[in-house]
């Protein structure tokens, strides 16, 4: 698998399962423009990537219009061209519909969902061009239900739906569109979400029962799963919603 001569676009790349999957891209030979707020991080992220190909960093805040605009800017203009769309930006907030406010579920739509949906309409021009691809990143909980992260799940079963129309669309212009599910995996997603050191000890712990093979995730593993999808190997496939959850789809919500 190489990604020799591809240009691809990451969003959230400044940690979690974006660091992994800029670090995994870049060793197989892909030109990257690497996305997130904290620059200090993205050039943490940029040091590990293949020293042959310097990423191509920007800072923005993607629910910033303006941002999202130069971030697809930037890249087309540092580069020329862009192949790749990895829509990986995405956050949390904790909560049911007892105890979920309309900022918590503004703050996580307009992230994981709208900024996804103005960056993708702002790229598909040059993907068409390319006969690029997009791999989206959703969850588990886009695919099943779970409580307490009410506005999160319905937020990835947005993406899940935007995933597939937007493969259905664009599929006969040779763009291939796919999404992956993780489940619980090792990141700081769930730090952010507000739970204590020890709460986050014990969801974790509590995964070991809740996934089939036993563990949560890494988020490379995930990153491995992204690159398939964006590569030629995966050619035939689009408008798919693969589950990277160690069989927590799989289980009965708990």
């Amino acid at each position: 698998m190489t990604f020799l001569g591809k240009v691809v676009l990451i969003t959230g790349a400044s940690s979690g399962i974006g660091a992994a999957t800029a670090i995994h891209l870049s060793h197989l030979g892909a030109s990257l423009s690497l996305t997130g707020r904290n620059l200090t991080n993205l050039e943490k992220i940029a040091d590990q990537c293949n020293k042959e190909r310097k990423p191509f960093l920007i800072t923005g805040e993607l629910t910033n219009e303006d941002d999202t605009k130069n971030i697809l800017e930037s890249t087309i203009n540092h580069f020329g061209k862009l192949d790749i769309l990895i829509n990986n930006a995405g956050t949390i907030e904790r909560g049911g519909i007892e105890n979920t406010s309309l900022d918590q579920y503004d703050r996580v739509f307009n992230l994981n969902v709208r900024s996804m949906y103005q960056l993708t309409m702002l790229a598909v021009p040059h993907l068409i061009k390319t006969k690029g691809n997009i791999v989206n990143v959703s969850s588990v909980n886009g695919l099943r239900s779970f409580p307490g992260v009410l506005a999160y799940c319905m937020s990835k079963s947005a993406i899940d739906q935007f995933t597939r129309c937007t493969a259905i669309e664009l599929g006969s212009k040779q763009v291939r569109v796919n999404a992956v599910n993780p489940g619980v995996v090792i990141t700081n997603l769930h730090e952010r979400s507000g739970m204590s050191p020890e709460e986050l000890s014990a969801f974790f712990e509590r995964s070991k029962t809740t996934h089939a093979l036993g563990r949560p995730g890494q988020a490379d593993e995930v990153a491995k799963t992204i690159a398939f999808l964006a590569s030629d190997d995966a050619s035939n496939i689009t408008g798919a919603t693969l589950p990277v959850d160690g069989g927590r789809h799989a289980l009965c919500p708990r």
